[in-house]
C-alpha cells in the first residue's frame, strides 16, 4: 500500500495524480476499518479525505498552520502525519485520539474537539506570524455545521479586515449531525446551486475573497484550487461541496446515523450502539417530551445541533413541526432564546450535552438566571462514566452551576424521579430549572418515585432517606446513589456498621433540617457526586455542616490532575480516593478518630 509508505506529508507531496487518488482510496477503507473495530466518527472523516490528502500535497506542515475545526475529522490528517499504525493496527489503537492533539503529533497545533473555533485560531496565527516576521502559511478547515456557531462568524468578520494571507476551507457536506438550519445554510445552498456564482455571498460581505469548488472530493480539483490560492496575500474562502460519508453508501444514505457510531460489521452495515435505543434517557424523553407537545400548546423543545441526546430523530421531528428548533452549533442562542420564550409564557425545554454547557455559561447567568425566566435546561452525559476524551469531559457542570441564583439544579437517580422532575419543571413558572440527566445508565427505581397524587415542589430541597442507619451517613447525589448503596453495604460488611443513606435530589441548595437531624444522630459525615469535588454540590452540604463537630468527607473528582484523557471510569475513581475499599478505609479512620 502506498500508505505504508507515508511517514510525513514529504511523502504525500511526492504523489503523482494516480498516486493521491489510490492514497485517498486507501486512507478511505482504513478509516471504516478502524471505525468498524473501535467505534468513531465516520462520515465526516470520509468526508474529508481528498480534502486531507490535498492540503497536505499542496501546504508544507508543520512549517505551514492547518487548524481542523472540530477536528472530529482528522484521522486521514493522523494517518498522513505519521500515525498510521494507530489506525492500521488493533494494538496500538490507543497511540492517538479522535482529535486533535499537539502532545501527539507537532502537526496538530491545539486540543480542540468543540466547535466553530478554526478561523480565530488561524488568525491568531498569522497575526502572531506578521508580527515575527515570518513567511509560513495558515489554512483554517471549518465544516459539519460548525459555521452556525457565533465564534464562527467573529473569527470571519475579523478576518475580513486582517489584510494578511490566510486561507479558510468551508467544507460543505450540507449537514451537521442531523440537518443544517439557519439563514446562513440557505446562503450556502444558493451557492452550491450556481456554482458559487449566487449574489447573496456572506464572505464577500465581510470582505472576504471567494473561490468555490463543486467537486469537493475530486483530489485533483481540490489540488488545483489550493495550488492557485495558498500564497494569496489577503484572507481568501475556499468553499468546497464534500459529501458526508463520501464512499460509503450507509453513510452517505444516512449521515446523520454515521455521524459517530460504536463498533459495527462491515458486511451488514449495522453500527452498534446506534442512537435510538429503546432502554435510554434518550428515548425516554423523546416519547415524554412528544406527548408533552401534544397535550400543551405552550412547550416547545430545542436543542443545539445534536437532537439524538433528546430522542429527537427525524420522525419525532417531522411529528413535532415548529415545537422542535434545531438551532445548529449555537448553544448561547438556544439558552437565550429559551429565556425570551419563558417569559413569555411559553414552557421553552432545551436538551443539551453537559460537556457544551459550559459555552453558554454568560447566557445562562444573565439572561435565563438573572431574569428568573423559567425554562427547563436538560444536562445530558454529564458523569464520570460518559464520554472521556479530555475535550468532552462532562463532568464539570456541578461546580460551575451550583452558585447560580435562581437556578435550581436536580440531580435524579432513576426514571421515575426524572420524569416526576421534568413534568414539574415544564408546568412551574416560578424559577429556571436544570435537570442533570443521570449517566450511569437507566435504572427504574419505584421505592423512590413519588407517589402519584402527590404535588411536590422540587425547588425546596428534601433529602431522601433511602436506608435508615447509624453512625455513618452517606449523601449519594444523582446517579451516584446506587454507588452510596454500594458502599453502605461494604461498610456494613467490614466495619459491622449499618450506614443512613441519603438521596439528596436538589443540587443546589441545601436541606438544612435534614442535615441537622443527621449531624445530630451520625458521627461521620460523606458525599459522593459524579463531578469535580472544588466548588462542588459536597461542599455546599459540609461548609453547611462545618460547625457540628462530625467527621466529614466530600468526594469527587479533583481538578489538581488537570485534564484526563480515554480514562476507564473505575480507574479514575480509584485515583482519586473513590473506589470502594478506599472509601471504607476512610471511614474507619474516622469512626476510629
Amino acid at each position: 500500500m502506498i500508505l505504508d509508505r507515508i511517514a510525513s506529508p514529504a511523502d504525500v507531496q511526492a504523489l503523482d495524480a494516480s498516486g493521491l487518488v489510490t492514497l485517498c482510496s486507501e486512507l478511505r477503507h482504513a478509516i471504516l476499518a478502524y471505525c468498524a473495530r473501535e467505534g468513531g466518527h465516520v462520515a465526516s472523516n470520509l468526508a474529508a479525505v481528498e480534502l486531507t490528502v490535498a492540503l497536505h500535497h499542496v501546504f508544507d506542515a508543520p512549517r505551514d498552520r492547518i487548524v481542523f475545526d472540530v477536528s472530529h475529522q482528522t484521522y486521514a490528517h493522523k494517518m498522513l502525519t505519521g500515525r498510521a499504525g494507530a489506525f492500521l493496527d488493533r494494538d496500538r489503537a490507543d497511540e492517538a485520539s479522535g482529535f486533535a492533539n499537539p502532545r501527539e503529533s507537532e502537526y496538530d497545533l491545539f486540543s480542540m474537539g468543540h466547535t466553530s473555533t478554526s478561523v480565530s485560531l488561524a488568525c491568531g496565527i498569522a497575526m502572531a506570524r506578521d508580527l515575527a516576521h515570518e513567511t509560513y502559511r495558515v489554512v483554517a478547515v471549518i465544516g459539519d455545521g460548525a459555521l452556525s456557531g457565533g465564534l464562527a462568524f467573529e473569527g470571519l468578520d475579523a478576518a475580513g479586515e486582517l489584510d494578511t494571507g490566510m486561507v479558510i476551507v468551508i467544507n460543505d457536506n450540507d449537514q451537521s449531525i442531523a440537518e443544517n438550519h439557519g439563514g446562513l445554510y440557505r446562503r450556502l445552498a444558493e451557492l452550491r446551486a450556481t456554482n458559487g456564482q449566487a449574489a447573496d455571498n456572506p464572505f464577500r460581505a465581510l470582505g472576504l475573497d471567494y473561490r468555490y469548488v463543486e467537486h469537493g472530493n475530486d483530489v485533483q480539483a481540490l489540488v488545483d484550487a489550493l495550488e492557485e490560492l495558498r500564497d494569496t496575500a489577503h484572507p481568501v474562502v475556499l468553499h468546497v461541496h464534500t459529501r458526508k460519508g463520501a464512499g460509503f453508501a450507509a453513510a452517505e444514505e444516512n449521515p446523520e446515523r454515521w455521524h459517530h457510531v460504536g463498533l459495527f460489521d462491515l458486511d451488514s452495515m449495522q453500527p452498534a450502539g446506534a442512537h435510538g435505543a429503546p432502554n435510554t434517557y434518550a428515548e425516554i424523553t423523546g416519547a415524554f417530551l412528544m406527548d408533552a407537545i401534544e397535550r400543551d400548546p405552550s412547550v416547545c423543545v430545542l436543542n443545539a445541533a445534536t437532537p439524538y441526546i433528546m430522542g429527537f430523530d427525524q420522525q419525532r421531528r417531522a411529528k413535532a413541526g415548529r415545537r422542535f428548533v434545531d438551532v445548529g452549533i449555537a448553544e448561547e442562542h438556544a439558552v437565550t432564546c429559551s429565556a425570551a420564550l419563558a417569559l413569555q409564557g411559553a414552557s421553552p425545554v432545551f436538551g443539551v450535552y453537559g460537556v457544551f454547557l459550559q459555552r453558554c455559561y454568560d447566557q445562562l447567568w444573565h439572561d435565563v438566571c438573572l431574569n428568573n425566566a423559567p425554562a427547563t435546561i436538560l444536562d445530558f452525559g454529564a458523569s464520570i462514566f460518559g464520554t472521556t476524551a479530555e475535550t468532552h469531559l462532562s463532568f464539570f457542570d456541578l461546580s460551575m452551576l451550583g452558585n447560580l441564583p435562581n437556578l435550581v439544579t436536580l440531580a435524579p437517580t432513576c426514571q421515575e424521579e426524572y420524569l416526576a422532575m421534568l413534568g414539574w419543571a415544564i408546568e412551574q413558572r416560578e424559577h429556571p430549572v436544570l435537570i442533570r440527566v443521570p449517566g450511569t445508565g437507566v435504572a427504574s427505581r419505584p421505592d423512590l418515585a413519588p407517589a402519584a397524587d402527590t404535588a411536590i415542589d422540587w425547588s425546596i430541597p428534601r433529602y431522601q432517606t433511602v436506608r435508615a442507619g447509624s453512625e455513618v451517613a452517606i449523601m449519594g447525589l444523582g446517579d451516584f446513589l446506587p454507588y452510596a448503596e454500594r458502599i453502605a453495604d461494604a461498610v456494613e460488611a467490614e466495619l459491622g456498621v449499618a450506614p443512613t443513606v441519603v438521596n439528596p435530589r436538589l443540587a443546589s441548595s441545601v436541606d438544612r433540617a435534614a442535615l441537622a437531624r443527621l449531624t445530630s444522630t451520625h458521627r461521620v459525615l460523606i458525599t459522593l457526586e459524579d463531578g469535580v469535588v472544588e466548588g462542588g454540590w459536597g461542599q455546599q452540604v459540609i461548609a453547611a455542616a462545618a460547625r457540628t463537630g462530625l467527621r466529614m468527607k466530600c468526594y469527587g473528582i479533583s481538578k489538581a490532575p488537570g485534564f484526563p484523557d480515554r480514562y476507564a471510569p473505575e480507574e479514575l475513581l480509584g485515583q482519586h480516593g473513590m473506589s470502594i475499599a478506599q472509601v471504607v478505609a476512610d471511614v474507619r479512620d474516622m469512626l476510629r478518630a
